[in-house]
């Protein structure tokens, strides 16, 4: 068998997560240059994200997504979870990989799946896929369409969404309790919920 994946297990979460690194999203790089955009304060590109290892495991991630085996070990690795996020840093490199994160999600119906996504293409090719019956989307994975600038709104063209406000008069939906529960989800599992159409975090 392969060598196992190694996931992450942030402090705010309360499972197992997977990333990559931020410095190499795609959409992201653009967004970073744009004043009052969400990227241009991501935390994944500050702190403990920087250090040389931390960078180099997440690159060694994206080595796995391509590789062939992919798929198979990580649907070994989540058969005891049953949260998992996708992307703690970085995001969506390409539409073959969102494919495969399909995969994943229905080799294992007991486990629950979040992805955010700023590549709005990839999203929009997947549900030109479903509605031509070339794909289906399995119940257990919700991937949520992430508004681009700060006190934004949710983007209508999409069903899940999330937003990141500065001014709490402009939060919409749901709004994330991390920030008063010491930075962390503690129980709070919002952001798998089919039933929340918009999860609204504070900048931070």
């Amino acid at each position: 068998m392969q060598q196992l994946i190694k996931l992450s297990k942030t402090s705010k979460l309360n499972c197992f997560s997977f990333g990559l690194d931020a410095h190499n999203c795609i959409t992201g790089q653009k967004y970073r240059k744009i004043k009052n955009s969400t990227c241009s304060k991501c935390y994944a590109l500050r702190g403990n994200y920087n250090y040389p290892d931390v960078r180099k495991g997440k690159r060694n991630n994206l080595n796995h997504f391509n590789a062939p085996y992919f798929v198979y070990v990580m649907s070994f690795q989540l058969q005891s979870q049953r949260y998992f996020r996708w992307f703690d840093s970085g995001d969506l490199p390409s539409f073959k990989i969102l494919l495969k994160i399909i995969r994943v999600a229905k080799n294992t119906p007991h486990c629950q799946h979040w992805l955010a996504t700023r590549e709005i293409g990839f999203k929009n090719k997947l549900d030109e896929f479903i509605k031509l019956k070339r794909i289906s989307l399995p119940k257990n994975i919700i991937i949520r369409v992430s508004s681009p600038l700060i006190d934004d709104k949710p983007l209508k063209s999409h069903k899940h969404t999330t937003t990141v406000f500065k001014d709490r008069k402009k939060a919409v939906g749901f709004i994330c309790k991390a920030k008063d529960q010491g930075g962390k989800c503690l129980n709070c599992v919002a952001c798998w919920d089919k039933k929340i159409k918009n999860i609204a975090y504070e900048l931070h």
